[in-house]
């Protein structure tokens, strides 16, 4: 009987192997991934293949010899890459170049062959849909209204919605390929060029968009265009974070990027940093494309999805599995906190007391100093994850956990937030920030201030809990000109907290020039 119940664990719990194909105009994307019973998946690969099926379909009405021979030697090797993985789920679809293209239909029979699978075409409406279950999965716009927006290359699918409720899904014929192939012609590419794919990029949106003139402070993009923006605004920034996803891109800097864009040739576009040399050939099409979406909505920023499509196929092959995905209900911040922490083994009651102290020196701190709200949810965050580094080992865990946070994929914090998290958690014990930290160093000026100020915090809570036994019930904190005096109330001695949190004082005192002054009431 026993037997007969672990057997029927094992069997729940066992992990399945899906993967997502999307053949678009561009590029053939594979991306497979560990799906577990809860819903979640690991991503375990990620190829891709840039095959441009879309490179004179405009002109021909056909996809040509070439471009069918690089997708079948993409679709062989994905099929043995799907093969040696032992993937139990695939969907595949194709997009636009193959709905357009006369000679559509063979290819598909000729791929799905080859692949071992059959790819299904499917409309622009369809792809919308996935583009905005990736999205919906990935940002909390809770009781916000904003756009979601695919750049692909030959299609732009736009979808409305209002926090988890999409209101409706567009489909234009705006792609990155299909643009640069019919008006941009020159290198450099000349201004009348650039004119004349405005004015026909206007006119769409205002045919498609009919009626009250519709008005968004922010958009969610996904595409090859989107990253390579949120690449290039990254290294533009100098900024050294390990992924773009959920970044965000002013609109200010869409204008200046596109600027330089179009001021270089395509070999000096080439040499552009955080631009793939097998974009650059489109990517000014495609970046016209984003600013006038912007300039039509009125929008002030665009967040960066980096997933998009092959997100939403594989959502969809998790519910036809069983799994549970595609929820309505979004995780919060802390509960991706709280199931990182977990899943460090991180000692739920010590980190808890240590954020609950820590906040409340930074609350009373906030008028004084102009502590941000903000900054209040990375305290709270570093505070409960300070210690995920033990999940690797004691010795030198404070780095361990700037390691493990950093390349964490925390739900609703940018790329910046869980940097600053990371190093928040960092300087909780040992080292001060130093001239030799290169990490501390790449941040700007103001958030090395971040930094210090809640790291300071961090580090003075985490010793007034010396002994991991929440012997402090209350912490009250005062600030007098150049002293800050923190008043305890405890039941029984708490000689060791005091030593503990004197020992780790010396980054507050240093990040907010005044000296910590302990008493017990």
């Amino acid at each position: 009987m026993i037997d007969a119940i672990k057997s029927k664990i094992r069997v729940h719990m066992k992990k399945s192997r899906i993967a997502a194909i999307d053949i678009g105009t561009n590029s053939i994307r594979c991306i497979i991934a560990e799906a577990s019973p809860d819903g979640k998946f690991k991503i375990m690969d990620d190829e891709k293949a840039t095959v441009r099926l879309g490179e004179k379909l405009a002109m021909t009405g056909i996809i040509s010899e070439e471009a069918v021979g690089r997708a079948l030697e993409a679709i062989r090797r994905f099929r043995k890459l799907i093969n040696g993985m032992n993937v139990e789920a695939v969907e595949v679809v194709a997009t636009s170049a193959v709905r357009s293209a006369s000679n559509g239909k063979e290819l598909v029979t000729l791929l799905s062959k080859e692949l071992g699978y059959q790819i299904r075409v499917i409309s622009g409406e369809e792809e919308a849909e996935l583009t905005a279950a990736s999205a919906l999965s990935n940002f909390d716009m809770y009781g916000k209204r904003y756009a979601i927006v695919d750049i692909g290359g030959g299609s732009v699918e736009i979808v409305t919605a209002y926090g988890n409720h999409v209101e409706k899904a567009y489909s234009i014929d705006l792609g990155a390929v299909v643009m640069t192939d019919r008006f941009l012609k020159g290198d450099p590419i000349e201004e009348q060029e650039l004119k004349k794919l405005r004015s026909y990029i206007r006119g769409i949106l205002k045919r498609t968009f009919t009626g009250k003139k519709i008005s968004f402070v922010s958009l969610i993009g996904s595409g090859g265009t989107l990253t390579a923006l949120g690449c290039m605004a990254m290294q533009m920034r100098r900024e050294n974070y390990v992924s773009i996803q959920g970044s965000e891109v002013l609109h200010a800097e869409v204008v200046h990027l596109l600027a330089m864009l179009t001021h270089k040739d395509l070999k000096g576009r080439r040499a552009i940093p955080g631009l793939n040399q097998d974009r650059a050939d489109i990517i000014v099409a495609g970046v016209v494309v984003i600013d006038e979406i912007m300039r039509f909505f009125d929008a002030n920023r665009v967040l960066i999805n980096e997933r998009g499509i092959r997100e939403g196929l594989l959502i969809r092959a998790m519910n036809r599995l069983g799994l549970a995905a595609g929820s309505n209900t979004l995780p919060t911040w802390r509960d991706s906190i709280k199931e990182f922490a977990d899943s460090c083994h991180v000692d739920e009651q010590h980190a808890r007391h240590v954020a609950g102290m820590a906040l409340s020196i930074c609350e009373a701190l906030a008028l004084p100093f102009g502590l941000e709200a903000s900054e209040k949810k990375l305290l709270e965050a570093a505070a409960i994850l300070h210690d995920c580094g033990y999940f690797i080992s004691y010795s030198s865990h404070h780095k361990h956990s700037y390691h493990l946070i950093r390349h964490s994929e925390l739900f609703g914090f940018t790329p910046r937030e869980r940097e600053l998290i990371a190093q928040i958690a960092r300087y909780h014990r040992k080292s001060l920030p130093k001239r030799k930290h290169v990490a501390f160093l790449s941040l700007k000026e103001k958030d090395q201030v971040i930094v210090s100020r809640l790291g300071g915090i961090l580090r003075l809570a985490d010793g007034l809990d010396r002994r991991r036994s929440g012997l402090i019930q209350d912490i009250s904190c005062q600030f007098g000109g150049t002293t800050v005096t923190l008043q305890l109330t405890a039941t029984e001695d708490v000689s060791v907290e005091i030593f503990g949190a004197n020992a780790k004082k010396d980054l507050f005192e240093k990040a907010f020039g005044s000296t910590v002054v302990i008493a017990t009431a």
